[in-house]
């Protein structure tokens, strides 16, 4: 009989040191894990995640101090509990008279086992109204500090009353200077992140640039003949119809010699503009030389080419253009071809019967509208021409 109570006592104590050493464990590995953290959030969602089975909470949160350090802001929470949050990411609350401030001075945490007769103490107190219609019902405040200086606060919360006691303030608390260390860590590599993102998106927009037509802001030559190229491999793989509209403004020299370079260049922004009013988000305009323009169409037969090219010209006919208080008339003459990509695949014999491959070349679709936009000037301008073959 006299040792029953003994064995009972020695078999809570060896499960204590079990229990013990496994968190003991786990601190360890979260703090292997956690130091290659870089974004805090992921550190946090890593703690939410990984500490539950040793010590308790339903809900995380991350606040901050911000507005040089009056306000406390609200960066991140997560919860288990299912209702709906109240306290959203975002939140701000003054901090100079609050409780958090008593929290960041003293530099100890908080605990708050019974959260609905904290706020009849403290009616005034919106945080705790937030998180009590989220059910939770006690928590343990932790600050974050950074070199001896207050930065922040970790909420550790629990949907049940008298939850928290003093022997979870050692785990809370090495949870909580890990989430300090990774911060400063974290803050640094953002910024270098974001400068990246800035340096990347710099990068793209000068890229962007250099294949832009400094005047007209189309494609320039070289960025539209690369462009043609892609889109010919491509239809010609998917075996689908690819049309190229060439385009040039009638008596532009006539522009130029009546009213100054400076109309001319208006008039050829104000054409870019409107024809690129008018296309579609997959074509393609560039400027070919002077005033003379490629227009490259997806997927597009040479019957609906020839209506987007009428419909160009009518609009172009139709522009009031005005400069140094005179009206300029502005028409353009059109070619059009068409590479009809995937209407006669029993054609195609090359490779299989050595013999020459039926669709046209870039070269030789350029010169098909090329042709096709003389006819058009001969013929008196202000008209499309088709060149099919």
């Amino acid at each position: 009989m006299g040792l029953a109570p003994l064995i009972l006592d020695l078999n809570e104590l060896a499960d204590s040191l079990d229990r013990r050493f496994r968190e003991l464990h786990r601190l360890q590995e979260i703090s292997a894990e956690v130091n290659k953290g870089v974004f805090i959030e992921d550190t946090l969602s890593l703690i939410y995640d990984t500490f539950a089975e040793f010590i308790p909470y339903d809900r995380i949160g991350y606040a901050l101090l911000c507005d040089d350090g009056t306000r406390v802001r609200s960066l991140w929470s997560r919860s288990r509990i299912n209702r709906i949050a109240h306290l959203k990411d975002g939140y701000r609350a003054n901090l100079a008279g609050s409780s958090l401030a008593q929290v960041l001075e003293t530099g100890k945490p908080r605990i708050i086992n019974d959260l609905e007769a904290y706020l009849a103490e403290h009616p005034q107190s919106v945080s705790t109204q937030l998180v009590l219609r989220e059910g939770v019902r006690s928590s343990l405040t932790c600050p974050l500090q950074v070199d001896g200086k207050g930065i922040g606060f970790l909420f550790f919360s629990s949907a049940s009353k008298h939850t928290y006691q003093k022997l979870h303030q050692e785990v809370f608390v090495y949870l909580a200077h890990l989430v300090s260390s990774i911060i400063e860590k974290a803050q640094l590599y953002r910024q270098v992140h974001e400068l990246n993102v800035r340096l990347e998106e710099a990068l793209a927009r000068l890229k962007e640039q250099s294949c832009r037509d400094a005047l007209t802001g189309a494609l320039n030559r070289g960025a539209l003949m690369e462009r043609f190229t892609q889109q010919m491999q491509l239809a010609e793989r998917r075996g689908e119809p690819l049309c190229l509209i060439m385009l040039d403004l009638d008596h532009f020299k006539q522009v130029n010699d009546h009213h100054g370079h400076p109309a001319g260049d208006h008039v050829l922004q104000q054409l870019v503009r409107t024809l690129t009013s008018e296309l579609r988000e997959s074509d393609r305009l560039g400027r070919y030389g002077g005033e003379e323009f490629i227009l490259l169409l997806e997927q597009t037969r040479l019957a609906e080419g020839v209506k987007i090219a009428e419909r160009l010209r009518a609009r172009v006919a139709a522009m009031q253009i005005e400069h140094g208080g005179r009206s300029i008339p502005v028409t353009i003459s059109v070619g059009l071809s068409c590479a009809a990509f995937g209407e006669r695949r029993g054609e195609r014999t090359r490779e299989r019967a050595g013999e020459s491959d039926p669709w046209p070349s870039c070269t030789e679709l350029l010169e098909r509208a090329d042709r096709a936009l003389y006819r058009a000037k001969q013929s008196g301008r202000n008209r499309v021409c088709v060149n099919e073959a």
